[in-house]
């Protein structure tokens, strides 16, 4: 069973920062994929960073969403098994329910699929 857990949501200013932490249950096959994604009030949710743990080329590489590239620094942390964002300069715009996510697959015969942590709530405001 995957569990994904995440910590570290809560009320900031906009102009403050926070640290979001996921923490992934152990004897998964192989993650290709972790990422961090949001869904504000009414929208759809969106990817808002990830970083490619799997595969044969391109390990490390990280991609970011919307405007969040320079602001948030997504990190993985191999010992512990965790995931992190750490965001800057946050905005209200940013607020929503943070959730992490993995693209893993559980055992060596299993198909690759998505997990997702229950989520942790961002919110911005003065």
């Amino acid at each position: 069973q995957v569990q994904l857990v995440e910590s570290g949501g809560g009320l900031v200013q906009p102009g403050g920062s926070l640290t979001l932490s996921c923490t992934v249950s152990e004897g998964i096959f192989n993650i290709y994929v972790m990422g961090w994604y949001r869904q504000a009030p009414g929208k759809q949710r969106e990817l808002v960073a990830s970083i490619k743990t799997g595969g044969f080329s391109n390990r490390g590489e990280t991609k970011y969403g919307g405007d969040v590239k320079g602001r948030f620094t997504i990190s993985r942390d191999n010992i512990k098994n965790a995931l992190y964002l750490q965001m800057d300069s946050l905005k209200p715009e940013d607020t929503g329910v943070y959730y992490c996510n993995i693209d893993a697959k559980m055992n060596w015969d299993s198909p690759r699929e998505d997990y997702w942590g229950q989520g942790t709530q961002v919110t911005v405001s003065a």
